[in-house]
């Protein structure tokens, strides 16, 4: 029985969305269900709603109304003619599907402004786990990893074996390095590792730590970016490096293709789900990538904005969207009041 129904304020950013976007087959499904009143979406893309994106000095927002005709648009009509006005307290429930890049102060905004409760996923709990540092409380299904605040706790690792150093808030591949054989690789391109110690040097005084991981020679086996809806998996993608590359992300040329998770992973997000989704995190991504005896181990987390819900459906033949719709609204019916 649906004791209430939830006004909901979707925040996303409708210039960062691309053909095959996940967010709008998923809140068409979730308007529908009987515990939601209205779905509205607020974009960090239209100017109007500038004040309560960038300058954090207001709580009013312009939105577009989730119908039947909500859908990807080329050139984003429906959020820059959007006209209806609210402020977000107005909400019984806001839910966070933002792309990077997302700064700390907006989250604080959200925290002053709304209660915790009332938000999936939480601004604290990305705080908590959007940081690469996450990593550290999973150091038994992850490769060996440390936390390297200055040169000689990089080296000490590196001397063990070849390492990637990944910067706390990257996203997308950016920033990360590989050293082997002393040399680092930026991307495609490498410099002696004598040379690149005061780039290194500059990088951690200017964007703090590194997170040191042992980089697995069987990356080209592809790293497995799996979808988790309210602790169930809902699907997984792997995503190939482009040829001659180490990288895996799509941004950075890797191909993607559908894939099952194995027992391994399965473990792996009962492992890890209990603590995000705690955190009031419903729906968020890892990654792993198969370790030098074979296996399966984390390599990262993403808890801001993962896609892939429609591929998967599209893939496997099975309700994923229905299904997370149905898992989002459950969360919200047990958590929110």
């Amino acid at each position: 029985m649906i004791n209430k129904q939830y006004r909901m304020l979707v925040i996303t950013d409708h210039l960062t969305h691309k053909e095959g976007e996940s967010i709008y087959p998923l809140l068409r499904t979730m308007a529908k269900n009987p515990a939601c009143s209205s779905i509205e979406v607020a974009s960090r893309g239209n100017l109007k709603n500038q004040g309560f994106f960038s300058r954090h000095d207001s709580t009013k927002v312009v939105s577009s109304l989730v119908d039947d005709n909500f859908t990807y648009q080329d050139n984003g009509e429906q959020f820059t003619n959007a006209s209806l006005e609210s402020d977000i307290k107005d909400f019984d429930v806001l839910f966070l599907r933002i792309d990077r890049p997302v700064t700390n102060s907006f989250l604080d905004f959200l925290i002053t402004h709304v209660p915790q409760d009332k938000i999936i996923n939480k601004p604290l709990g990305i705080k908590q786990t959007g940081s690469k540092e996450f990593l550290l409380n999973f150091r038994d299904i992850c490769p060996p990893i440390r936390l390297c605040q200055n040169i000689d706790e990089i080296l000490d690792l590196y001397h063990n074996f070849p390492i990637v150093l990944k910067p706390l808030e990257s996203y997308g591949g950016k920033g990360i390095l590989r050293i082997i054989d002393n040399i680092v690789w930026e991307k495609d391109k490498h410099y002696p590792l004598n040379e690149y110690k005061a780039i290194l040097q500059k990088n951690l005084e200017t964007n703090g730590n590194y997170l040191a991981m042992k980089y697995l020679k069987n990356v080209s086996q592809g790293d497995k970016r799996l979808i988790v809806v309210n602790g169930k998996i809902m699907g997984a993608t792997l995503r190939l490096p482009k040829e001659g590359s180490w990288i895996c992300n799509l941004s950075m040329g890797g191909v993607s293709s559908f894939a099952e998770p194995d027992e391994q992973e399965i473990k792996i997000a009962e492992t890890i789900s209990p603590s995000i989704v705690e955190k009031g995190v419903v729906i968020f991504g890892f990654d792993t990538l198969v370790d030098d005896d074979g296996n399966r181990v984390l390599s990262e987390i993403n808890t801001l904005n993962v896609g892939g819900l429609l591929q998967a459906e599209m893939h496997s033949g099975k309700p994923v969207i229905q299904e997370s719709s149905n898992l989002i609204w459950s969360y919200i019916c047990e958590n929110i009041t």
